[in-house]
């Protein structure tokens, strides 16, 4: 694991079935060991179709976000359709790219619905794979062992659900810097609906 992971208080989690991409995250902002924040929503909305949780920086991510949301909506105009999933990753890597000495201290996953679902991990330097399960921040080694042993990708969306929920409750109970409770967003051809969980 690389180090760099620890840095970043929170845990995150992305799962792709055959119907729908469902993103989960915590919602504690810590700053050290301080709790800075209980409320905090680290799920964006970049399209209708597409979303992305934030790990790191707070304000490298809200930039980073705005610039995708615009991006988006430009692309809308333009052309007369929704950006697919691959090309708002595809400007992120470029935008994480360009900045080799100082760079955004963020670690994103990016789920959308295109043609099918979609979900991306995106690196620090811009680096992206596409995934069928991921996870980012500091409670990643826990929740990734939840995920291992009961993902199925012809889960139904509810299941997909109760997993990532799962998982990052399994990190709220080992993770200081993950806590207070579990948002959550499902992507699927009819759009991104959100919901929260109690921890």
């Amino acid at each position: 694991m690389h180090t760099y992971k620890v840095l970043k208080g929170t845990t995150t989690v992305g799962i792709r079935t055959n119907e729908a991409v469902v993103l989960a995250a915590d919602k504690r902002a810590s700053s050290g060991y301080y709790v800075a924040h209980k409320t905090v929503r680290k799920i964006v909305k970049i399209d209708d179709h597409i979303a992305m949780t934030i790990s790191g920086l707070v304000a490298d991510a809200q930039m980073l976000s705005s610039i995708l949301q615009y991006i988006a909506r430009d692309y809308k105009l333009n052309t007369g359709m929704p950006i697919p999933v691959r090309n708002i990753v595809s400007y992120l890597a470029l935008l994480l790219n360009s900045t080799k000495y100082f760079p955004y201290i963020v670690q994103l996953l990016v789920g959308g619905y295109d043609d099918s679902p979609k979900l991306y991990s995106v690196e620090w330097f811009g680096d992206y794979t596409q995934e069928d399960y991921a996870v980012s921040g500091s409670g990643s080694p826990v929740a990734v062992g939840v995920l291992e042993a009961h993902y199925r990708r012809d889960m139904s969306v509810e299941e997909a659900v109760k997993l990532a929920v799962e998982a990052v409750r399994a990190s709220i109970k080992r993770d200081v810097f993950t806590g207070e409770a579990v948002d959550v967003a499902v992507i699927t051809r009819d759009g991104i609906k959100f919901m929260s969980f109690p921890r």
